[in-house]
């Protein structure tokens, strides 16, 4: 493993771990991150990731699903035990159940192997556009006296209990809040979510709906918060009237 170097002050871009155990997609990936400022730091195997996630704190890992040994899912889902980084999973194959496989385990986007450097650049630029928390004048919104928002520590408080949203859980939130009481059509989440890019990756939507559900719902089965307007989008419930 490359431990990286230390970034120079008068870098840019990001620290990006790239994890395959091709030597040949890891120099076409580093030289096409270095040309956009980003500082690179090499894995070749699931160990070595996780080990240069704890010690090198990258900001986004760049992650190969077909590795010997400790595969890139395996990966993920030891990684998601110990920190929430955003993670692009590399696959080869395209096929949807690998990609939803990914996405369920923690992963935050996927690239489908062969892939061009604008589509690279444009995947991870997405992603630390999530990171960006969307800002709103109220620090805590009580919807009821069973859940509130702090929308300054990106978290919901359920019964006096805070859990933690991940980026893309909270901007997703945001959005159905700050249009409570409308049907938000499945494109437009995509857009004001994930990016114009995405306007075609429906399961996105259907998969982090269900994540916040999962969070908010005392019945995720028979939510009462995130209603499914079924063909159409997702409607938050009317609170403030």
């Amino acid at each position: 493993m490359n431990p990286g170097a230390a970034i120079h002050p008068r870098q840019k871009g990001k620290r990006i771990l790239v994890v395959d155990d091709e030597p040949r997609m890891i120099g076409f990936i580093r030289m096409n991150l270095e040309l956009e400022d980003h500082l690179v730091i090499e894995a070749h195997s699931g160990l070595e990731a996780l080990d240069a996630i704890r010690t090198q704190l990258p900001d986004l890992v760049l992650l190969d699903v077909m590795m010997p040994e400790l595969d890139g899912f395996e990966t993920l889902r030891m990684l998601r035990e110990f920190s929430d980084i955003p993670v692009i999973m590399l696959t080869a194959k395209g096929e949807e159940n690998d990609k939803v496989y990914g996405l369920e385990l923690g992963a935050d986007d996927y690239i489908t192997k062969p892939f061009g450097p604008r589509e690279l650049s444009s995947r991870i630029k997405a992603i630390f556009r999530r990171l960006e928390k969307p800002t709103t004048d109220e620090a805590i919104l009580h919807i009821d006296d069973r859940l509130s928002v702090d929308f300054n520590r990106r978290e919901v408080i359920i019964k006096d209990e805070r859990i933690k949203l991940r980026p893309t859980e909270y901007r997703l939130l945001y959005h159905l809040i700050r249009n409570a009481g409308w049907t938000v059509p499945h494109d437009q989440l995509l857009q004001k979510v994930w990016g114009y890019e995405y306007r075609d990756e429906a399961h996105y939507v259907r998969l982090y709906v269900n994540y916040l559900r999962d969070k908010i719902e005392e019945d995720p089965a028979n939510p009462q918060y995130i209603i499914t307007e079924r063909g159409v989008g997702y409607r938050f419930v009317d609170f403030r009237n």
